[in-house]
């Protein structure tokens, strides 16, 4: 049995561990959040190096590739830096290809109304496929990078502003404390629930999209308590996750990786099983191994339709 191991800097409460079977090989599939803990996530790697097949690093980015550029954010080298044995990835390689394929699928394949539609990314930089995937679709985009990473009120309406930023912004912005750009440990629980969370922010932006898309954490920081009848496209979320947003009143939930036992997994995770499928160096595995994988696990988005 393969044992695969996505240590994540998220909350704890977010822990959850499965037994997949995967072209004939099963897989203990382990997910463990550090609430934040930088150093706890780095001791974690460093007790599992060489006891596990593949490690998937959540939480954060160790890279964004998607730009023209590879930015390499400082947390997470030293993190990633723990692994000396056992191969370990972010989930940047396939994220592009992966949530590319997986709005296509939702516009296509499921027929849900998104082309043409409005649509609010909350931040696109470190996942360009999804956004292509939009504007190939004629959607109204606005990109909430800017409001999300920075607090500053400003909303991007293209991938090519997205490009033009990116040289100027992510040299300085990867250097940053990583907890400064993203919800980390118990913030990870602060939302649009009504038990305490910040203050709603950017709800223009929430109510006039048909679909709100990108990263939960960031989506559900500042989610209105009503999102009738819009689709939610993102990645991890829980079965808690799934009811709320039922019961806030979205019509259609599409996770851009498959149900696992009863959550969607991330794509660090997704990539790092790849990995130990392969059997091999990851510096010596492509972009194309990645893509024939998945073809051959025919990977295909989680959708949960409410009404």
């Amino acid at each position: 049995m393969k044992h695969v191991v996505s240590v994540s800097i998220g909350s704890s409460e977010r822990n959850h561990s499965a037994t997949v079977n995967l072209l004939g090989e099963e897989i203990l599939v382990e997910r463990i959040g550090t609430d934040g803990d930088m150093n706890r996530a780095t001791e974690l790697i460093k007790e599992l190096d060489g006891k596990v097949d593949a490690f998937g690093m959540g939480g954060i980015d160790l890279y964004m590739a998607g730009v023209g550029k590879r930015y390499v954010f400082r947390d997470a080298r030293r993190i990633s830096a723990a692994a000396q044995k056992t191969p370990l990835v972010d989930g940047t390689i396939l994220k592009s290809s992966l949530e590319y394929n997986a709005v296509k699928h939702a516009a296509e394949a499921e027929k849900l109304p998104i082309a043409g539609k409005n649509v609010f990314v909350a931040c696109v930089i470190d996942r360009i496929g999804m956004g292509r995937a939009f504007e190939e679709l004629g959607c109204k985009m606005v990109y909430g990078d800017l409001m999300f990473s920075t607090g500053m009120h400003i909303p991007i309406y293209s991938l090519n502003t997205i490009y033009r930023l990116a040289p100027i912004l992510m040299p300085i912005m990867t250097q940053l404390p990583f907890s400064w750009l993203y919800p980390t440990g118990k913030k990870q629980k602060v939302g649009g629930d009504g038990q305490g969370n910040e203050k709603p922010r950017f709800q223009k932006y929430y109510n006039q999209a048909d679909v709100i898309a990108g990263d939960f954490h960031y989506i559900y920081k500042y989610l209105p308590q009503r999102i009738d009848g819009k689709i939610v496209l993102t990645n991890t979320v829980t079965s808690k996750d799934v009811e709320d947003l039922g019961r806030r009143g979205a019509s259609v939930l599409v996770t851009t990786t498959p149900e696992i036992n009863g959550r969607s997994f991330g794509v660090n995770v997704i990539e790092a099983m790849m990995v130990a499928l392969m059997g091999k160096p990851v510096e010596s595995i492509t972009d194309d191994d990645f893509v024939q994988m998945l073809q051959r696990l025919d990977v295909k988005p989680r959708v949960v339709r409410y009404k």
